[in-house]
This record gives structure tokens, sequence and C-alpha cells, in this order.
């Protein structure tokens, strides 16, 4: 009887540990992404999108190209510690700045916490002013997560 006991407790400790370790897995930091730009428009990291979703999206971002304006949307499941989405989002776009290319203009989608944030290089920020972006992201964009998990219309919305 006490080894049946010991391998239960022993079970029930794995199993305890996997629940606590396994949210902590879906977070990313900027440092994942890599350095180099990615040459997908939709990066969606969390999976919230479809196949059809993302190349609408990824449709709709490349005629922003015309505007010269290199826009992204960037989806994650949850931020590592320490990282706001916009601090996040801002050092994704210092990350993947380098070179001489559009300037960039980053909509990013939490789902954990279903927020949103738009980061833009400081090239845009004459035509996008700071708290536009702001207000967009908190207000625009963040109606559809709350509503349902609409994260194809917060996009669009953006």
């Amino acid at each position: 009887m006490l080894p049946l006991r010991r391998w239960a407790a022993t079970l029930s400790v794995a199993l305890i540990a996997l629940t606590v370790a396994v949210p902590a897995a879906w977070a990313i930091s900027p440092s994942e992404l890599g350095s180099a730009l990615p040459e997908e428009r939709v990066l969606d990291e969390a999976d919230v999108f479809s196949r059809a979703s993302r190349s609408e999206l990824g449709a709709r971002l490349e005629a922003l190209k015309s505007e010269r304006v290199d826009a992204r949307i960037l989806t994650v499941r949850r931020l590592d510690y320490g990282f706001s989405l916009n601090s996040f989002g801002e050092q994704v776009l210092d990350n993947w700045s380098a070179g001489d290319r559009e300037p960039l203009l980053l909509l990013l989608l939490e789902t954990q916490n279903k927020r949103a944030a738009i980061v833009a290089d400081e090239a845009l920020q004459s035509q996008l002013p700071p708290s536009l972006l702001s207000s967009t992201a908190r207000t625009t964009m963040s109606i559809p997560l709350r509503d349902g998990d609409r994260y194809r219309q917060a996009s669009l919305d953006g």
C-alpha cells in the first residue's frame, strides 16, 4: 500500500509541475523572433487566423507598400515577463529596422489578455503620431478582441 501512495504522490507532483510549466512555454520575447525581417506580413505566432484570413490580411498589408509603409501583423499568445505589449513591439521594431528599407508599422495582438498595440518607426510619426496609434489599439482594435476573440476583425479595424 505504501509504494502505491508514493507512486500516486509522485504522479500528482509531476502533473502539477506540467500544468505550471506549459503556459510559461507559450511566452515569447522579441529575441525569439530573430533580427531579420521575415518575408511574411502576418506572423501568427498565436495561431488565431485561418489560412484565408492570413492571405486576406497579407494582401491588405502589401497594398500599404504603395504608401511607402512596410506594415506587419504579429500575434503572440503571451509575453515574456517584464514586457508590455508596446515595449515588446518597440524592441521587435528595433530588431527588424536594420538596413535601408521602408519604415515599419507593427500591429500586435496578444491573446492571453486580449490586448492590442500598434508601434511605428520614427519616420512615420509625423503621419501617425503615437497618441493616434495608442488610441486605435486601445479602443478600435480592443473592442472586437473583448467581444468574442475576433482577431481578424481587430486587425482589419486597426
